[in-house]
């Protein structure tokens, strides 16, 4: 794999995924980043919108297994993960995967199952495995998590704990598209779903070797110093009770070696890093009380300004003079 290689095949990802999701050139590009980044995407967004569409085409544009799992209230840990079963022939229990084992995981409106479905992909989102009955089974590779949710103000929804979501590398919302978009999606879709003619553009060898590529884009150690400093400022700021873990600092690093990837770079830059703060911590921090209550009175004063203040106020690295 060289940059050239690695921009042909990212770019053919990019524009399979662009013809069935209209407007949405940087979700499109969040999706891939996810992706190349072994990290977990979650998109969170109301109905309608294309969370599920988005998934569906990143799925289809790789030629790996594909597994869709809707969360419902009665969902059981035991589908996601599979259970083991009696085989009275050979007096033994037999295992029997469950919908997690696929490359690429589409999880439906996780947040409409109870928590302990949601905790059945802790392990396997963080480890790639999963354990029953004291038995640990691999789980494919590559293997990609993109789960949606809906707002948690939408009736039959459960809050994801905290360990989920810092289990997801990034989170975004669709938001609803423009006039010009919508309208041409109202052509393009009058007598056919273009997900139906969508075809795999790369190969799952090819979505490992792009990995790799993408690990080796050269990180300076006064840029890693400055990752760990946005991270810290987190922990410490007096609006926000969680800061951000040592797995979003890893992350968000992870994430910024596919973003310079992506702009034909080979190392990584400070506006990489801010460029992705927002996807990478937003969903893991939680205001204090006393901010909450100033956004319920009408207040601007959101996770998203916080992580902005934070952006502004942390020293970026300057490179030293040859």
């Amino acid at each position: 794999m060289d940059a050239e290689r690695f921009a042909a095949l990212t770019g053919a990802i990019t524009s399979a995924v662009s013809s069935v999701i209209d407007g949405k050139p940087a979700a499109v590009r969040t999706a891939l980043v996810a992706l190349l980044a072994e990290g977990h995407l979650l998109i969170e967004d109301v109905p309608g919108v294309g969370k599920t569409m988005l998934a569906k085409a990143l799925a289809t544009s790789v030629d790996a297994s594909v597994r869709r799992i809707q969360f419902t209230p009665d969902l059981l840990p035991g589908d996601v993960t599979g259970v083991s079963v009696y085989d009275p022939a050979e007096r033994e229990f037999e295992f029997k995967a469950g919908a997690i084992f696929a490359h690429i995981v589409i999880a439906d409106e996780i947040n409409r199952s109870s928590p302990k479905t949601q905790s059945a992909l802790l392990e396997a989102m963080e480890e790639g495995q999963v354990t029953v009955d004291g038995r640990t089974h691999p789980l494919p590779d590559p293997f990609l998590v993109v789960a949606t949710q809906n707002p948690l103000e939408m009736e039959g929804t459960y809050a994801l704990p905290e360990a989920q979501r810092d289990r997801f590398m990034m989170r975004i919302s669709m938001g609803y598209p423009d006039a010009a978009s919508e309208a041409l999606m109202l052509r393009q879709r009058d007598t056919v779903n273009p997900l139906v003619a969508l075809r795999p553009v790369v190969t799952t060898a090819e979505v490992s070797r792009m990995i790799a590529f993408a690990r080796a884009v050269h990180i300076s150690p006064s840029v890693e110093e400055y990752a760990v400093a946005l991270s810290q400022a987190t922990r410490t700021h007096p609006d926000l009770r969680l800061g951000a873990s040592p797995r979003a600092t890893l992350q968000l690093v992870r994430a910024a070696k596919v973003w310079a990837a992506l702009d034909a770079r080979n190392f990584v830059i400070p506006d990489d890093l801010i460029a992705l703060l927002q996807p990478v911590f937003a969903h893991r921090l939680i205001p204090t009380r006393s901010v909450t209550g100033t956004r319920a009175r009408g207040g601007t004063d959101t996770v998203a300004a916080i992580i902005d203040r934070i952006a502004a106020t942390v020293r970026v690295p300057v490179a030293a003079r040859s």
